[in-house]
């Protein structure tokens, strides 16, 4: 089996950038761009680029225009929110600054000298990853940041059971090709997911999105990067919504890793079941979706990791 490595969007490079937009940003830099290293992981079609000024200063920027993928400048302004407003002691990168103007925004950040996890998955770097997780759900307990909660960020999104029940129904989805489990269960599956908002309360501040392309390792810490998804619920969530990515890219298999990690402890089992439940319909319904604008890798990405998610799914449920 081949393995899924980092998702691989299409980045605009510094030199792609508009040229007043460019020039703009440089003008906030306050020092000409003498060398830009465009990189990798992500989906975001727009820039992510490491740059060293004439002034000898790096600085991590982030940019987008409203084309190709019209979503992502709005994704930009929620994380420009959340980060200034993440305390000293957040394992992320420090905001320096950030740009809005005719459709652009443009985030710039203290450049942080690490690199991705590898992959497969190697046990010493995971074990740092599970120990940023508990050290977020300390430090961002409570939530330092005004932020929507998790059932708001993501209410529409982890719907994919019901969605792909109603589409089935009104004759707009088959489901051929859908999981045989996950088809012979759909009705079971609709009635779990529609608990998860509940379930997944909480006061923790969460990212929402971890995964390997997320994660900075450096010789002393684990930086975590990208926050535009960032809300509020249960101190478990990331730590669950985590791990399927883990098992996908070489890792070891999720139940084990949950029900030994520190933030789960005390977690009801039915809520995490619950909120299992919504990721694993989210995955597999979107997975089935053509891909968005800009993103082209999306839709194979997610269709990657909804195998460990539903997975994980049938051995909690031990539905036969």
């Amino acid at each position: 089996m081949d393995l899924p490595l980092l998702p691989g969007g299409r980045r605009l490079d510094w030199e792609q950038l508009l040229a007043p937009v460019r020039e703009a940003l440089q003008a906030r830099l306050g020092s000409p761009v003498m060398h830009a290293a465009t990189q990798p992981g992500g989906f975001s079609p727009g820039l992510a680029a490491r740059l060293r000024l004439a002034d000898g200063r790096r600085v991590f920027i982030k940019a987008a225009g409203l084309h190709p993928n019209p979503d992502t400048p709005a994704l930009l302004r929620a994380e420009a929110q959340i980060t200034a407003a993440l305390p000293a002691s957040a394992p992320s990168p420090r905001l320096l600054w950030s740009y809005d103007d005719q459709g652009w925004v443009a985030l710039a950040f203290e450049d942080i000298q690490g690199k991705l996890p590898t992959l497969p998955w190697q046990p010493g770097e995971l074990q740092r990853v599970l120990e940023v997780v508990a050290e977020l759900a300390v430090t961002l307990t409570p939530a330092p940041v005004a932020a929507p909660s998790v059932a708001t960020r993501l209410g529409a999104a982890f719907s994919g059971w019901q969605r792909l029940a109603a589409a089935a129904e009104h004759g707009h989805d088959d489901l051929a090709g859908l999981d045989p489990w996950a088809r012979r269960h759909l009705d079971r599956l609709v009635a779990v997911e529609q608990t998860w908002p509940a379930a997944a309360a909480g006061g923790t501040l969460l990212h929402l999105d971890l995964r390997a392309d997320n994660l900075l390792l450096t010789p002393t810490r684990v930086m975590v990067v990208d926050w535009p998804w960032a809300g509020i619920g249960a101190a478990w969530v990331d730590l669950l919504l985590l791990l399927p990515s883990v098992c996908a890219q070489g890792g070891p298999q999720p139940e084990t890793l949950f029900e030994r990690h520190a933030v789960s402890r005390g977690a009801d089992p039915d809520a995490v079941t619950a909120v299992l439940a919504a990721l694993a319909g989210y995955l597999v319904r979107e997975s089935r979706q053509p891909p968005p604008p800009g993103l082209p890798t999306l839709r194979a990405f997610q269709q990657d990791h909804s195998r460990p998610a539903l997975t994980w799914l049938r051995q909690r449920t031990g539905w036969p």
